[in-house]
């Protein structure tokens, strides 16, 4: 894999058109849509229900303190590597769910920057460490306790760069990392068995400058523990990049060997993945992606995933995240301008729905963090999205008064 593929040189690059920009749809155009385009727009989505029933199962179960059944409906989640349609991994979902609670207190006392007088943000946690104290030698309880301190600590954090931080938010944000740290470590040994606790030791490197060394070997463990998991090499080029422990030359270079190590699992895909947020998030990473391997891998994804959660992660990230960044930098724009092309192959060929929240949260840059005051205006911003994407597309079928219908075999267009 990483040899039979060679780099686009930046000459034939070059000979590319710079990234354009969105074509406003004209008021015809618009004024048609509706009348149109015929697509589902499925708000409730087999994902999000799946998502949604295992964080409320994970939060009924800590708020009646049925630790034991809790814990091992993660343990055999972990165990089976059971994910959503959508893959996202159960255990996951369970463990957020349970420390829920703790979690958006803290945050919710932390929304200005800094938590009130009085505010009660260390009560949660302190619980949970009695739990913690009461279930010594159980790993799911010990990973709930210390993703509530990740959690604690991004909260004090923010995503700002940290030098920028108040020593005391900088001073809560270490001290949670630490305090995690001394939780997990004392299941050091099991995290070869173990994809959760593998994922939560990456997590980890977040907080320490020294983690440079350790970060490519520490994800390659993981990626190998659970290689149908794209989340891992999502985060691992993101960790890679020169902002956090490693270089751009350490990403590609993960990046290929990733695609080499997991080819029967996603074919070229883990190159997408371990590019996918580092596109987006720098410059410098998008105008290096080998942008033929990449789209390579968007096929390839689809492929092995033909899913309609992520056809709609892939449209809405070439459409919509890609494009965001636009202008910022002209030889990333070079490869931004094809991987917005890619919008239109991945929603003619393979499209027959839309998730409005996947296609919100592209508008954020996929950012976890990013504040949400209303789900239903968010999720409306999604749709609107999506729909003026797809109009894009079919414009001159629908300027024409043709009925665009999206059908299980794809969109077919035919006099109205």
């Amino acid at each position: 894999m990483e040899t039979a593929k060679a780099a686009m040189p930046a000459r034939n690059r070059a000979a590319q058109p710079v990234c354009h920009s969105a074509e406003p749809i004209d008021f015809q155009v618009k004024r048609n849509i509706a009348d149109h385009l015929n697509i589902p727009v499925v708000e409730a989505t087999s994902e999000h229900a799946e998502r949604t029933a295992f964080q409320n199962k994970g939060q009924k179960l800590a708020r009646q303190e049925d630790w034991e059944t809790l814990s091992q409906l993660i343990f055999d989640a972990d165990q089976t590597r059971a994910k959503t349609r959508g893959g996202m991994p159960v255990a996951d979902l369970l463990m957020y769910g349970a420390r829920a609670d703790v979690v958006l207190a803290a945050e919710h006392a932390l929304f200005d920057g800094k938590p009130a007088s009085g505010a009660p943000i260390l009560d949660g946690i302190e619980a949970l460490e009695q739990v913690l104290d009461e279930h010594p030698d159980n790993y799911p309880v010990a990973l709930i306790v210390a993703h509530a301190h990740l959690d604690m600590g991004w909260a004090w954090r923010g995503t700002g760069w940290l030098t920028e931080l108040k020593p005391q938010n900088r001073e809560a944000f270490a001290a949670h990392f630490d305090r995690a740290t001394g939780i997990l470590n004392q299941f050091s040994g099991l995290e070869p068995l173990s994809p959760a606790l593998a994922a939560a030791r990456c997590a980890l490197l977040a907080g320490y400058p020294n983690s440079r060394t350790r970060v490519a070997d520490d994800y390659e463990a993981l990626i190998d523990l659970d290689p149908k998991n794209p989340h891992h090499m999502r985060a691992m080029g993101n960790h890679l990049l020169p902002r956090w422990f490693g270089s751009l030359a350490q990403l590609e270079l993960e990046a290929r060997r990733t695609a080499s190590r997991t080819i029967d699992i996603w074919g070229a895909g883990a190159y997408t993945w371990s590019y996918f947020d580092a596109v987006v998030i720098d410059d410098a990473a998008c105008a290096q992606v080998e942008v033929e391997f990449f789209i390579e891998g968007l096929h390839d994804i689809l492929a092995h995933a033909p899913d309609q959660h992520t056809v709609n992660l892939l449209a809405a990230y070439c459409a919509v995240a890609v494009r965001a960044r636009c202008g910022s930098a002209d030889e990333a724009d070079l490869v931004r301008h094809q991987l917005i092309d890619c919008a239109d192959w991945i929603i003619r060929d393979h499209m027959t729905e839309i998730h409005p929240l996947v296609w919100a949260h592209a508008t954020t840059g996929f950012d976890n963090s990013a504040r949400v005051r209303s789900m239903r205006n968010f999720a409306e911003h999604g749709r609107r999205n999506a729909l003026d994407v797809i109009a894009t597309l079919f414009r001159d079928d629908i300027a024409r008064g043709h009925q665009v219908t999206f059908t299980p075999s794809g969109p077919m267009v035919s006099a109205a």
